[in-house]
């Protein structure tokens, strides 16, 4: 198999070396050939401003438009070239970047850093798609030790999860992983996702953890974790369980804490790495997946912090 190719960031601040590089770039991406006004969809009389640089008027519907209208970058002051150095950090960086070293990189401050990385994330939502086949399921707590908490932020409700939000995941044994935050690790949340996110018939890895009894639909395997049993034959959670490795590695190397209002969008950037930074998949295709996937993703920061 032919190795994927990489690019240095050198590479790339060359390729995108202006706003116009940039910007015509991202309109390939997002539309191909010819501009689609994002406020109705027409493709037929649009013309280009001649007084604004990369704005485009529709005379049907008698509104101006760029290729960020209506995305994660609408009404953005940060240059497209930076939002395009940003995703690169995201996608390479193995444990995600945080929100002060890449206000170093591109030097902006760190809430506008923030603020960026937050609508990039909104891109990264999973898809609908389900898994199918092998699918290894467990679920994992995320979250700071109680006993690293100063007393008055201490819950003193018992030992393990406490203090801690529950996600779930997925991962099809060769293919993709989906995961999510949960309110709770009981049988109809846990049942429930399994039966939404993989294919009925699909073989089904769990550990023996009581929410997984009776699941019904799937050719259901489990591994009897309690016993100290980690392989029962084909039957295994390790690839799951790597998926946590790397999630738990971010928390607490890069980001050390996220808020529970805001961990679905970081659970949603470490899923979207996983499936899509695949060593076997060239660095500018990566980009271009995420980057299809800013158009109708806009976000306000009065809605992230309000």
């Amino acid at each position: 198999m032919k190795p994927a190719k990489t690019i240095s960031i050198i590479e790339l601040l060359s390729e995108f070396s202006t706003e116009h590089k940039s910007i015509k770039w991202l309109e390939k991406i997002r539309w191909n050939k010819e501009p689609i006004c994002p406020h109705c969809g027409g493709i037929a009389n649009i013309s280009k401003q001649k007084s604004k640089k990369h704005t485009y008027w529709h005379k049907d519907c008698r509104k101006q438009f760029t290729v960020k209208t209506n995305t994660i970058m609408h009404a953005s002051k940060i240059p497209t070239q930076k939002w395009v150095v940003a995703i690169y950090y995201m996608l390479t960086a193995r444990k995600g970047i945080s929100s002060l070293q890449l206000s170093k990189e591109l030097g902006i401050t760190q809430k506008s850093a923030w603020f960026l990385l937050q609508r990039i994330r909104q891109a990264c939502k999973q898809g609908s798609f389900k898994l199918s086949n092998i699918v290894e399921v467990d679920e994992t707590y995320i979250g700071g030790k109680e006993a690293n908490k100063h007393a008055n932020k201490k819950l003193n409700a018992g030992r393990g999860a406490v203090g801690k939000t529950p996600v779930f995941g997925m991962k099809e044994r060769g293919g993709k992983v989906k995961a999510m935050v949960v309110n709770r690790t009981n049988k109809k949340t846990l049942q429930g996702n399994i039966h939404n996110n993989i294919q009925a018939k699909s073989t089904v890895i769990t550990d023996d953890f009581r929410g997984y009894l009776g699941l019904s639909g799937f050719n259901h395997k489990t591994v009897n974790h309690s016993a100290k049993e980690f392989v029962n034959g084909m039957a295994h959670t390790n690839g799951i369980e790597s998926v946590w490795a790397v999630l738990k590695r971010g928390y607490n190397g890069t980001f050390h804490n996220i808020s529970t209002k805001h961990l679905h969008r970081y659970i949603d950037e470490f899923v979207f790495r996983l499936n899509e930074g695949s060593c076997q998949i060239d660095t500018k295709d990566r980009m271009v997946s995420l980057f299809k996937g800013i158009g109708n993703n806009r976000i306000s920061y009065k809605e992230l912090t309000g």
